[in-house]
């Protein structure tokens, strides 16, 4: 299977628009602008192309092996590990391009265990805790393969350190069980985001491997193995699923920002 757009004209037929809350699409000199003038906390706002929306989970488009490759920027720089709340001038909510399951909607209803292997942005309050000694924000590359064999054997220390955390109240979380039983792998993307890069990801059924203009940023050693859809989006969510047993969904204000594609490119192997 095949996909190139470079946005030259009128937006590809392949692509369901989706647009709530706000959220703007748009082609402006061969570049897909998704964006959004405000955002508000009590009210989701989402500009996103996708091909899955239409179709149920099992006439999903994408397997291994494949390769995408991407040529995008942001309006403002990613969130860092010091990054707060309260910090001033970074990109809100989540964003990024690549395939994953969606397994929950923004409202926090869970319909499976989540996969996914994509560029993957968030900001505080964000805090997605999957691996050991990363941020649970910023701009990753991200592998997340729940769907496995042996990930179930994991939930019984999982539960056990979740407990134990929400007893003692320890401010370190120990994240090695939550990696396990999510089949997570990650890697911060330092490259600066409101500057164009080309991001690539290959997809195989035994290992994923991502990179940032031509520079390897991650080698996954397990892929998802079930089919996938493909999204690239800009929105003011954020969400919450940590060690310390946390887990929920909500939305943050922000000003006007945007995410810009100049070409998709996904070619199978």
């Amino acid at each position: 299977m095949h996909i190139f757009d470079d946005f030259s004209s009128s937006f590809n037929p392949h692509w369901t628009q989706v647009t709530t809350g706000g959220g703007k699409l748009s082609i402006a000199q061969s570049v897909l602008i998704m964006s959004f003038e405000s955002a508000r906390q009590d009210k989701y706002t989402d500009a996103q192309i996708d091909d899955y929306t239409m179709l149920s989970r099992s006439d999903y488009l994408w397997n291994p092996p494949l390769r995408m490759t991407i040529r995008a920027r942001s309006s403002h720089p990613a969130s860092t590990q010091e990054s707060t709340i309260k910090s001033k001038g970074i990109l809100r909510g989540t964003a990024g391009f690549g395939f994953w399951n969606k397994p929950f909607t923004m409202q926090g209803n869970i319909f499976t265990l989540p996969e996914s292997i994509w560029f993957f942005y968030s900001a505080p309050p964000s805090d997605m805790t999957l691996v050991p000694d990363l941020p649970g924000w910023g701009w990753k590359a991200q592998v997340i393969h729940t769907l496995r064999l042996g990930a179930l054997s994991h939930i019984i220390p999982l539960t056990v350190t979740v407990l134990h955390n929400r007893i003692t109240g320890n401010a370190h979380p120990d994240s090695r069980w939550m990696q396990k039983f999510s089949g997570a792998h990650e890697a911060l993307i330092t490259d600066d985001m409101i500057q164009w890069h080309t991001y690539t990801l290959e997809w195989r059924k035994n290992e994923s491997t991502f990179w940032v203009d031509d520079k390897l940023v991650l080698r996954a050693p397990q892929s998802p193995t079930h089919s996938l859809g493909f999204v690239a989006w800009i929105d003011n969510a954020y969400a919450v699923a940590t060690p310390r047993g946390k887990l929920h969904f909500g939305r943050v204000a922000s000003e006007s920002q945007w995410l810009e594609i100049d070409s998709i490119k996904i070619d199978s192997l």
